[in-house]
């Protein structure tokens, strides 16, 4: 079982080596190594964090409209931000808002024995997420024993619902179908919790690693929403991909590395642009950058932190009012990306 000792790790250093084109030009770096949380970007950090109290509910959920709308998913992400900085249920600044919302959580994973989280696998997977990366943080050893038994309700549910081509779909069936955006959502949580101590078969990261190859096209090396659908490569998808395909042990094959150039590609463009999946598509892509290596990392960081930092509203929040679950859903997804150097979260470590 992790503890507070292997979560609040130190910021680590990188050394910064340039990019190949055409995005060397276009990116900047330090020849000092990677850059650490800036200043602003901290700022923007304790904005977003106090606005996301502002927002909670009297029960501890978070959720996308105030009436209840997709609260596992939202009340996982809220969790994972406020933890992204080291803040965690029962201790410190924001002990008391974050353990009402653990314990939101718990009594959503008490309610449904069968084990799933939530309305569809994405959210699913981000309350898996959030339970792996709490597990032995919770300052009451009951609500900890609480959240190894929903995790390991909720790995089932995901083991059990894999497709025979290796993905999931939005329902926990295995003859549900496949997309590449649930899989990654999907299979991060359970590289989380496999981290964390949970068992998971290597055949299960196996067969990922084999949808990922179907679901690749080979003229840009990015991936696509479905092997034999919607055959447009996408950014989140590309993003998400990579990603995962580094947490499945494809770190160094080709079929990463083609997937990260073609991301590298899409730059500055992708960073400083918009697009209803913006947020969604750098969750991941700058996890994707941290597991590539110290240059990647270092060069792809400041362009996306600058551009979340001129993107937040005066209130603290992202881009409110808009995208599939407002601010509620953006401003988490900000303040992770932003507090990327921190690494006080296991699965964000490289």
């Amino acid at each position: 079982m992790k503890n507070l000792c292997t979560q609040c790790v130190v910021i680590l250093t990188f050394a910064c080596f340039a990019f190949t084109p055409p995005l060397h030009a276009q990116l900047p770096g330090s020849g000092d190594g990677a850059p650490e949380l800036s200043a602003e970007a901290s700022r923007a950090i304790d904005k977003g964090l106090a606005y996301l109290l502002t927002v909670q509910k009297k029960d501890g959920s978070w959720d996308s409209n105030g009436e209840g709308g997709h609260a596992v998913g939202i009340t996982s992400l809220a969790l994972m931000a406020f933890m992204s900085k080291a803040h965690f249920p029962g201790f410190g600044q924001y002990g008391d808002q974050l353990d009402r919302g653990m314990k939101w959580l718990l009594k959503q994973a008490r309610e449904r024995p069968d084990g799933y989280l939530g309305t569809v696998m994405y959210e699913h997977g981000l309350a898996t997420l959030a339970l792996s990366e709490l597990w032995g943080m919770a300052r009451d050893p009951e609500d900890d024993d609480g959240i190894q038994k929903a995790l390991e309700k909720a790995v089932d549910v995901i083991l059990r619902s894999q497709n025979p081509g290796g993905g999931w779909r939005y329902q926990p069936q295995a003859d549900g179908g496949e997309d590449t955006s649930c899989t990654q959502t999907v299979f991060h949580a359970l590289a989380s919790a496999r981290q964390a101590g949970i068992y998971v078969p290597n055949e299960t990261i196996a067969k990922v690693a084999k949808y990922l190859k179907s679901a690749q096209d080979p003229a840009t090396g990015g991936f696509t929403y479905t092997p034999g659908g919607n055959k447009k490569v996408t950014a989140a998808c590309t993003a998400g991909g990579a990603y995962i395909a580094q947490l499945a042990g494809q770190r160094d094959t080709e079929m990463t590395n083609a997937a990260l150039r073609h991301l590298r590609s899409l730059a500055p463009g992708i960073i400083t642009g918009g697009g209803s999946y913006y947020y969604y598509t750098h969750y991941y892509a700058i996890q994707a950058m941290v597991q590539a290596g110290d240059d990647e990392y270092a060069k792809w960081y400041p362009l996306v932190r600058d551009a979340l930092i001129s993107r937040q509203k005066e209130e603290g929040a992202w881009d409110k009012g808009r995208g599939h679950g407002g601010s509620s859903y953006t401003t988490p997804m900000a303040i992770i990306i932003l507090a990327t150097p921190h690494r006080y979260i296991p699965i964000y470590q490289r």
